[in-house]
């Protein structure tokens, strides 16, 4: 079960309730479990949460009805299990040592620490020290390429110490990052390896990379290394093509080390600093504008997508969609962004190909056709947009076809947000741990 999909339907159950008696919540407290468990979360730290959370909603009292008091426990005990602390990144020049496994997606999360510290304005070196797997070094320098970073590595040597001395003596940037070796399985070797590099390379923060479909195992991995080497905290990375991530996350708190980034996409720029806080929100269908304002500067969209565009679902604000999702990753992640996360993935999934037919399509539209789509029922129109695209008439009617399910969906979604307004408004009153969390 998807975590996300398991958590809103709970969460919608509980809000459609006539009455919320003692029944009702443990039936709600089943379904988070479920949820949760189905996630790969420790079920001894699922138990100790839905714990929590039903005493706390036995001893409440106050004007606030007990169903919103049951939704805010819910999302507390989420945030906490998940981390309450938000790494805060040092921009001062600084050397990060990588480690992981194989397949954890380690030197891709290298290339992501080094455009975020880029993006920050640091001058970033990245260094390959995987002197076990021959592609290693091919693919760091291709991501150190694609990034415009300096690269550092020798691609036929044995010797690691050889090849950190020389990346050190050369090395002038602000960051450095080390992409050492990883390993099958955790072994003497690989401790025997990265004790060395950490003697030569004098790291100022040691990083695991795990990925999020190892889900509660990242526990037992987090805790090895960090005996092995004191670990300053984890990257979860392949955090959007798991139904583990939760489990991963949730483990890496048990073995008490710190999340401190999120991989959420394949592009080098799907990276995050955790932060439990929005991430709950993000599961919970609440929209994290901040975020997606966040990514269109980063990505220098130049078409802002703000709130008040998605009051009126017209084609400006999908044609500004389809520019986003060009830079930003699929559709699916802006939409999630603003709260619809409800949406059908057929209905947002698109092609690079279709990408580029629709924008076609949608820049030989009238601005009047684009902010009022009703005027596309007239044959005329669609026959002279499809001549101004160069495409066939049937390609424009798909268009049209796929842009009404989008906006019946949205619309349904849009009238449908009671639960998000009262978890929001709760969240946000006065008095709360959270009254200055932006979602």
């Amino acid at each position: 079960m998807d975590l996300s999909k398991g958590l809103r339907e709970a969460f919608k159950k509980l809000s459609q309730k006539a009455i919320v008696d003692e029944d009702a919540l443990k039936e709600f407290i089943k379904q988070i479990q479920i949820a949760l468990i189905s996630a790969d979360v420790p079920v001894k730290l699922v138990f100790e949460l839905t714990k929590k959370i039903q005493q706390q909603a036995q001893q409440s009292t106050g004007a606030i009805p007990l169903r919103e008091q049951i939704l805010k426990f819910t999302y507390l005990e989420l945030c906490n299990l998940l981390g309450s602390e938000v790494y805060s990144p040092s921009l001062k020049p600084k050397k990060i040592l990588l480690l992981g496994l194989y397949g954890s997606g380690k030197t891709t999360s290298a290339a992501k620490l080094a455009y975020f510290y880029k993006n920050k304005g640091l001058s970033v070196g990245l260094i390959c020290a995987d002197v076990d797997r021959p592609a290693a070094y091919d693919q760091l320098e291709q991501l150190a390429k694609q990034i415009n970073v300096n690269f550092y590595g020798e691609k036929n040597q044995k010797d690691i110490s050889k090849i950190l001395e020389q990346a050190l003596a050369q090395a002038k940037e602000e960051v450095l990052i080390l992409d050492s070796a990883g390993r099958s399985a955790f072994d003497e070797e690989l401790v025997s390896q990265i004790q060395q590099i950490n003697q030569i390379f004098k790291p100022d923060e040691k990083i695991l990379v795990l990925a999020a479909d190892i889900g509660q195992i990242a526990s037992a991995q987090a805790k090895k290394f960090d005996q092995a080497i004191k670990l300053s905290g984890i990257f979860i990375s392949k955090l959007d093509g798991s139904g583990k991530g939760g489990g991963a996350l949730a483990a890496c708190q048990e073995a008490k080390i710190p999340v401190m980034f999120i991989g959420k996409g394949e592009k080098i720029q799907d990276i995050e600093i955790f932060d439990s806080k929005k991430f709950v929100g993000n599961l919970l269908g609440l929209p994290n504008f901040e975020a997606l304002i966040e990514k269109l500067k980063e990505t220098k969209i130049e078409e802002d997508l703000s709130p008040e565009d998605f009051e009126e679902f017209n084609f400006e604000v999908f044609y500004k969609q389809l520019l986003a999702a060009k830079k930003l990753g699929p559709l699916s992640n802006i939409l999630s962004m603003l709260g619809f996360a409800d949406l059908p993935p057929d209905m947002v999934k698109l092609s690079e190909e279709k990408l580029k037919k629709y924008q076609a399509i949608i820049s030989s539209m009238t601005k009047k056709e684009r902010q009022n789509p009703k005027l596309l029922k007239e044959a005329s129109r669609i026959e002279r947009i499809a001549r101004g695209s160069g495409l066939e008439k049937s390609q424009v009617q798909e268009l049209l076809n796929h842009f009404n399910k989008m906006e019946k969906t949205i619309s349904s979604i849009q009238k449908n947000k009671g639960l998000r307004k009262k978890l929001q408004n709760l969240l946000s009153k006065k008095g709360s741990d959270l009254s200055n969390l932006d979602l």
